[in-house]
């Protein structure tokens, strides 16, 4: 299957000579939940908005369902929606209006059947008639989603967009996410919710300095590069880790009644059998022990920081 979205040799390097891209090479898998993460200023607006034709590359190619962003700008913007971290939008017009509006932007027909269901999609139903400068945040928020889909892209970028969200919007906000993915709808986003690509995205790319450094299916990232922790239960409390048990850099936890062991998915052997040995031999003894991997945050902050 041909990606929807394929990104060749794409650099950025402004007059200033600060260069935001270096040769970034993507491709998105058509109907996939894509999560971009990085660190501020790590390049993931300026990739997205290149792609949306809202910047120019310095070098480089994208493709939109085969055709290039430059020499095909309307047929490539036609196909996205683009859900920024900024909220504009025209403060006194009618959430009607402005939804309504942005579909004529892209030359599409009126269809008031489809403004009602976005909206209503996005609980945004009972504020039809109300004025932009009269929402919460979070309402303003889902007004720029429903602005994104009013063209009915094939695509759709969102870029941060549960930023100043409450838990109880966000929440629905991915329901409908999901609801677009399962109608074919191609999403990528950004966001500083890990947990939420966690929670959502088929693939994983991280960007930092301008370089994409992993792409991965999300759950054979975690597999990859996670660790995994053995909690011990201590039958009794403890003040300190026994000195011939240091080489295995246990953490002594909850009040001293816990051991922690970190170890590597990825080794062969992971010296839990030699660990337990050789807590039996110092004298200590549990109870109960569980495992747990790590998040996808903290693969995170590893990759970053190395």
């Amino acid at each position: 299957m041909s990606p929807i979205i394929s990104v060749s040799g794409l650099s950025k390097t402004y007059a200033s000579g600060f260069t935001a891209l270096k040769s970034i090479n993507l491709g998105i898998k058509p109907g996939e939940i894509f999560a971009l993460l990085g660190p501020n200023g790590a390049g993931k607006t300026t990739l997205i908005n290149i792609i949306c034709g809202i910047a120019n590359a310095s070098s480089g190619e994208v493709l939109v369902d085969g055709h290039d962003i430059r020499r095909d700008y309307r047929t490539t913007r036609s196909l996205i929606g683009l859900v920024p971290q900024e909220l504009h939008t025209d403060a006194f017009e009618t959430v009607w209006a402005t939804v309504s509006f942005s579909r004529g932007l892209f030359g599409k027909p009126k269809n008031p059947a489809h403004i009602e269901k976005v909206l209503k999609d996005l609980s945004l139903w009972d504020k039809k008639d109300s004025k932009i400068v009269t929402l919460s945040g979070g309402m303003k928020r889902r007004v720029m989603i429903a602005k994104a889909l009013s063209h009915e892209p094939q695509i759709l970028f969102l870029d941060e967009p549960t930023a100043g969200v409450d838990v109880e919007l966000r929440k629905a906000m991915w329901d409908v996410v999901r609801t677009l993915r399962a109608s074919g709808v191609t999403i990528i986003l950004t966001t500083h919710y890990i947990e939420e690509a966690e929670e959502m995205a088929d693939r994983v790319g991280v960007i930092n300095r301008g370089e994409i450094i992993l792409v991965e299916e999300k759950a054979a990232l975690m597999q990859k590069l996670g660790q995994k922790r053995l909690k011990l239960h201590l039958q009794g409390k403890i003040d300190a880790v026994p000195t011939p048990l240091a080489a295995y850099n246990l953490e002594l936890a909850g009040d001293g009644t816990e051991l922690i062991y970190t170890y590597d998915t990825r080794s062969e052997h992971t010296g839990i059998t030699s660990l337990l040995s050789d807590l039996r031999a110092a004298g200590i003894r549990f109870s109960d022990l569980d495992t747990t991997q790590s998040s996808l945050e903290e693969i995170f902050v590893s990759l970053v920081r190395a």
